[in-house]
């Protein structure tokens, strides 16, 4: 949502997402970048979202409105701040410093070819400078590689591969990049189902009639919920305590899957 429209922050606090981003960069026109940057502080402030994360991105670090946003965002009552163009973890280190140890949590986006670059040294970093997600910035990132993606996007899919097992190895957050075509409703359910399998956490989106798409597509089915739940029990029965593996449905089920049945429990929740 751009921070600068009142009334889109106020749809915000309604909606069925599970995090709210007030951009004060791509969606803000330059004349207004001081206005969006008071009306985000003071959104914080007023709260109203709850369960939902609130996240502000800010200004890229080269920009003349950078350092103010950060300065506002400091002390501001906001889950995480959202970094664009993010190029090395040197850039996110600074604004860690900036912000102090204590400030919100960091989530950085992933649009361009040195960011890919610098994917091993983001996850490295990321417990010591709190960076808790990464976000694919797909448009920029298309046109930083000069690839052409289609529906399938798939000269893209090697880079978003990246970004994923980056995330995973750093203990993040992997979230898929927009889609600008909002009418496009059956593009838009093969996207997030495209992500989902490919091993993203959720989707970034631009506009509200999105929202339902990816929650059915990230959201776990009822049969995956079935069978975690029967993994969970599986596992809590004291008769399989010693076991490395238990036969169920058909096939062997290791401790390694009970993981992924909390996790989908959880999610669910």
């Amino acid at each position: 949502m751009p921070a600068s429209n009142p009334r889109a922050i106020a749809k915000a606090r309604t909606l069925a997402c599970d995090v709210v981003i007030l951009d004060l960069e791509d969606a803000v026109a330059e004349e207004r970048k001081d206005e969006a940057r008071v009306a985000a502080v003071a959104a914080a402030r007023e709260g109203g979202f709850g369960k939902r994360e609130l996240v502000v991105r800010v200004n890229a670090g080269e920009t003349r409105w950078a350092a103010d946003d950060l300065a506002a965002l400091a002390g501001a009552r906001v889950d995480a701040v959202l970094l664009p163009k993010v190029g090395s973890a040197d850039d996110v280190a600074q604004v860690r410093a900036l912000l102090g140890d204590d400030g919100p949590a960091l989530w950085a986006m992933v649009e361009s070819a040195r960011g890919l670059h610098a994917l091993p040294a983001l996850a490295d970093a990321a417990a010591s400078l709190r960076l808790t997600a990464l976000v694919a910035g797909t448009n920029d990132l298309a046109l930083d590689l000069r690839c052409r993606p289609g529906a399938d996007r798939a000269p893209l899919l090697p880079a978003l591969a990246r970004i994923v097992a980056a995330a995973r190895a750093g203990g993040m957050a992997a979230l898929d990049g927009v889609l600008n075509a909002i009418d496009d409703d059956e593009r838009l359910a093969a996207e997030c189902a495209q992500g989902r399998d490919w091993g993203f956490d959720g989707k970034t989106l631009i506009h509200p009639a999105q929202i339902d798409a990816a929650n059915a597509a990230y959201g776990p089915t009822a049969a995956e919920l079935d069978w975690a739940r029967r993994v969970i029990a599986l596992w809590a029965d004291p008769a399989n305590a010693a076991r490395g593996a238990v036969r169920m449905d058909g096939a062997m089920v290791e401790r390694l899957h009970l993981v992924e049945a909390e996790r989908l429990v959880a999610l669910a929740g």
